[in-house]
């Protein structure tokens, strides 16, 4: 079950990006070393909200207009972070996987206990499905562990989201997730896929809600919930960690590319995935 206070704390991030329709920051700034001399520190986000209306069609995302929407955000390439009519667009290049077709930025936010966060995705009406590969915004916690370095020390974990097409052509989004309990080498589905049945539809707009709570010591008391399009796609306790110096959520991911390693995750053709109304809240510390 969605707990009152989860749901609450999503109609509130939703009427927010709905209603106000712009950015809005709270940056916690850590102590500057060279404060008095002219150094800064870069930005480390704990809530903020991001539609892009501020960006005229037409603009390339550089490296200081992310820093400037995320704060600290590594991994950016200003070369497939495009303005589209309020949205974000993210060019996936043909014959390349990973980071060699798409975008694969970190951003650091204020270490917590629990966060949420809400945004709306949509693929062109003409993208290639291929195989399938990570999408949209997730959830780091402490060492951050992805691609293929299961959670098994117990050190860390991710909370991310994968589109994927089946042989037979059903193409759903599905968890990924790396924990300490995962069953395999890579991310862990849980069995889980929106639509659970038939498929995602090319051009047609989806929101996508995820809490995560971080667990103690070696307790199964963390918690994962995704809800997309309002349906309960996965929402159950899980251990992220057994090491309490790494059990704080730290980070955003922005992970958009194809793969997979495998050829056959590739598309001969430019794909593009396009973001809006994006919200992260720090729930507890």
């Amino acid at each position: 079950m969605i707990s009152t206070f989860r749901m609450h704390a999503f109609a509130v991030l939703a009427a927010t990006c709905l209603f106000s329709c712009k950015k809005d920051q709270t940056l916690e700034t850590p102590a500057d070393p060279g404060a008095g001399t002219g150094a800064q520190t870069e930005a480390i986000l704990s809530t903020w909200t991001n539609n892009w209306d501020n960006y005229a069609t037409g603009t390339w995302l550089s490296q200081s207009q992310a820093a400037s929407d995320f704060g600290n955000v590594s991994g950016w390439n200003s070369g497939r972070t495009y303005i589209s009519n309020g949205n974000l667009r993210i060019t996936l290049e043909p014959n390349a996987l990973s980071a060699a077709g798409g975008v694969v930025a970190n951003i650091d936010v204020s270490d917590g206990s629990a966060y949420e966060m809400d945004y709306d995705i949509r693929f062109h009406s003409q993208f290639d499905w291929s195989r399938g590969g990570k999408v949209g915004f997730g959830f780091s916690v402490g060492e951050g562990n992805t691609g293929g370095d299961p959670g098994w020390d117990g050190n860390g974990g991710s909370l991310r989201l994968m589109w994927y097409q089946t042989d037979a052509g059903r193409v759903f989004f599905q968890p990924y997730i790396y924990y300490k309990d995962q069953p395999g080498e890579y991310g862990d589905t849980f069995g889980k896929s929106y639509p659970s049945s038939g498929s995602i539809q090319k051009g047609t707009t989806y929101h996508v809600h995820m809490y995560i709570k971080s667990n103690t010591g070696s307790n199964t008391n963390g918690h994962v919930q995704i809800v997309i399009n309002g349906t309960v796609v996965l929402d159950q306790d899980i251990r992220w960690t057994t090491n309490d110096a790494q059990r704080l959520i730290k980070g955003v991911t922005f992970h958009t590319f194809r793969g997979g390693s495998q050829s056959y995750w590739e598309s001969t053709s430019t794909g593009y995935i396009y973001y809006d109304n994006l919200s992260v809240h720090k729930i507890s510390n």
